[in-house]
C-alpha cells in the first residue's frame, strides 16, 4: 500500500514519529478492529482509532441513543436520538475520516455469532458494562489467540488492562473477575462524571494504537487505574491464576 497525498498530510504527525513512520501508518490502514459498546468508552476511543486511520472498525451494539447517552457518550449526537448506535457511529466517522471503514453488527453479541464476528479481527475491545458479554469475549479472545483490550468505569474513577491470556504468563480477564460479581451498580443507577469516560476511553485507545504498533510496554499484565477526584494513575501487577479454567492450559 502506498500513502496518497492526502494521506500524507493527514497522518504527519504519525509519519514523523520515528516508531510509527510511514511503515506504521500502512499498518495501521490496514488494521481490522471490534469494539463492543459504542457506549461512553466506546465513543472516545473509536473516534480516536478513526482519526489516527485504523482501517476497519467493527461495532457491536444492540441499542439505540438515548438523550441520557449524550452527556458522555460524545460520538452521537442530539439529532441520532432514537437511531441505532451503529449507525450513528458510521454516519460521524465517515465525515471524520473517509478512509476508515465501519462494520455495523446491530445485535447483542452472545454465544452463537461470537466466533463468527470476532474471527474477522485482529484486536478486540470490550467496553461493554455486563459481565455475560465480558466472561464470552475473554473466552473467545483466549481460543482465537486475540488481544482484548478492556475498560470499565465507576462514578469518578476507572480501570483498563489488555489480556492475553492464550500466552502462558498473561492472566485472562478471568484471572481479574474469577465468578459473576454481585451487586455492581451501573452508570444509570450509580451515576458517573462524564468527562471520566472520556479519559478511560483515549488510554484504551492509546493502548489499542500500541498494540497494533508494537510499541512500548504493553498492559498486558497489569491493570491501570484511573481515580478522577485524587487526580492520579495506579498501575498494579496482575498475576495469571494458576488455576484459572480459562487460561491455565493455553
Amino acid at each position: 500500500m502506498t500513502l496518497t497525498d492526502d494521506q500524507l498530510e493527514r497522518y504527519a504527525r504519525h509519519i514523523i514519529l520515528k516508531e510509527v513512520g510511514g511503515a506504521g501508518q500502512q499498518k495501521l490502514l490496514a488494521s481490522r478492529v471490534l469494539v463492543i459498546g459504542a457506549g461512553g468508552l466506546g465513543s472516545p476511543l473509536i473516534l480516536y482509532l478513526a482519526a489516527a486511520g485504523v482501517g476497519t472498525i467493527g461495532i457491536v451494539d444492540n441499542d439505540v441513543v438515548d438523550l441520557s447517552n449524550l452527556q458522555r457518550q460524545i460520538i452521537h449526537m442530539t439529532d441520532k436520538l432514537d437511531s441505532p448506535k451503529t449507525a450513528s457511529v458510521a454516519e460521524l466517522v465517515a465525515r471524520l475520516n473517509p478512509d476508515v471503514q465501519i462494520i455495523q453488527h446491530p445485535l447483542r453479541l452472545n454465544a452463537e455469532n461470537a466466533d463468527r464476528i470476532i474471527a474477522d479481527y485482529d484486536l478486540v475491545v470490550d467496553g461493554t458494562d455486563n459481565f455475560t458479554t465480558r466472561f464470552l469475549v475473554n473466552e473467545e479472545c483466549i481460543r482465537q489467540k486475540k488481544p482484548l483490550v478492556s475498560g470499565a468505569l465507576s462514578q469518578f474513577d476507572g480501570q483498563l488492562a489488555t489480556f492475553k491470556g492464550y500466552l502462558a504468563d498473561k492472566p485472562c480477564y478471568r484471572c481479574l473477575v474469577p465468578e459473576y460479581p454481585g451487586n455492581i451498580g451501573n452508570c444509570a443507577e450509580d451515576g458517573i462524571l462524564g468527562a471520566v469516560a472520556g479519559v478511560v476511553g483515549s488510554l484504551m485507545a492509546t493502548e489499542i494504537l500500541k498494540e497494533l504498533l508494537g510499541l512500548g510496554e504493553s498492559l498486558a499484565g497489569k491493570l491501570l487505574i484511573y481515580d478522577a477526584l485524587g487526580a492520579g494513575l495506579r498501575k498494579i501487577r496482575l498475576p495469571k491464576d494458576p488455576g484459572c479454567p480459562y487460561c491455565h492450559t493455553s
